[in-house]
């Protein structure tokens, strides 16, 4: 994210704020602000008396302004890291006082995850005045994958378009949780090396044939032994492979090829920007329209509405979710 990396050079140029307030549903670019903060901002022997690193649950709003009052012990200035504040979401409010008139010899970090404070609050204008507020935004799944080839390829790696679907089909869309996993292919993977379905495979425990990334590709292009096969692999390994994010996946897809029917410029550039895919996957999108007609796409998705609904017990009582899936696959490509 442009924003983080802006933070990140101010500081590495002497640009530093006196309170740092980083918030939002995404909280791996709070986690590593707050974490180049504790790295950078002060030297390694004047960390020991002018670094404290606090925790919502076990302090109070008064002791962390209490500690941001006081003076640096030889150093120019002291950071006070305040991890996991939305704990303190009953008394945040009662920082504003402190964040109107900050101590200039303090730099205040304020990591309130998984929520944000109310921009028309007197707390969130102070912040904005006095010092920098940072929103982590979640990003939407079509995103994730542009997100992993940036991240790679900044630390001198590449990795291919399914290697990168994969991830996110099976990761979901929490950076932390991916970033995780990408540190430990690196780990065991030279510098300038290709992220392939294979090394994930070996290392990560994601299946590069049976996942729902094959599924939806052997879908649209009706092979039916390939989806059936990948089917009976999900009935038989189902907490990996959990069947409502089968079904969004398979929404998507279809509801991408409805899409796809009513474009009228179906070149390879503008397919990728409407439908918000890489273009590698344009030409599966093309085969998956050619195969199946508007009139059965719109068929499809009712059916999975349908299965949706029968999998929350609602027309279905005790069928397993696998027989529930080999049913949908059944009605969709015959």
């Amino acid at each position: 994210m442009e924003e983080a990396r802006q933070i990140v050079n101010d500081i590495q140029n002497g640009k530093i704020e006196p309170v740092y307030f980083l918030m939002g549903e995404e909280t791996y670019y709070v986690d590593k602000i707050a974490e180049f903060i504790g790295d950078n901002v002060l030297a390694e022997e004047e960390k020991g008396f002018n670094q404290i690193v606090m925790y919502g649950r076990d302090t109070s709003v008064d002791e962390i302004v209490s500690n941001a009052k006081r003076y640096p012990m030889m150093a120019e200035r002291q950071v006070i890291i305040v991890k996991e504040a939305q704990d303190l979401s009953r008394t945040i409010e009662k920082l504003t006082d402190y964040i109107e008139n900050p101590q200039v010899t303090t730099t205040l970090v304020i990591c309130y995850k998984y929520k944000k404070i109310d921009k028309r609050k007197k707390l969130y204008k102070a912040a904005a005045k006095s010092g920098l507020i940072f929103e982590g935004k979640r990003l939407y799944e079509n995103q994730v994958a542009d997100w992993i080839q940036r991240t790679l390829k900044s630390r001198g790696y590449s990795i291919s378009p399914k290697a990168s679907q994969m991830l996110v089909e099976f990761l979901g869309t929490d950076l932390g949780k991916i970033d995780n996993e990408l540190q430990k292919l690196q780990l065991i993977s030279p510098e300038g090396t290709q992220i392939t379905p294979e090394l994930i495979e070996e290392n990560i425990g994601i299946s590069k044939d049976f996942n729902n990334f094959e599924l939806r590709k052997a879908i649209g292009m009706r092979d039916t032994v390939k989806a059936h096969r990948i089917i009976n692999y999900f009935a038989q390994n189902p907490k990996d492979n959990p069947l409502m994010v089968t079904i969004s996946l398979l929404f998507s897809y279809f509801s991408q090829l409805l899409q796809y029917h009513g474009m009228s410029d179906r070149s390879k550039g503008n397919v990728a920007k409407q439908l918000k895919v890489n273009p590698y996957f344009v030409s599966d999108y093309a085969l998956g329209a050619k195969n199946y007609p508007m009139k059965k796409v719109s068929r499809a998705i009712s059916l999975i509405q349908e299965t949706d609904v029968k999998s929350k017990g609602v027309g279905a009582v005790n069928v397993s979710h696998g027989d529930l899936l080999k049913e949908l696959l059944v009605k969709i490509m015959h």
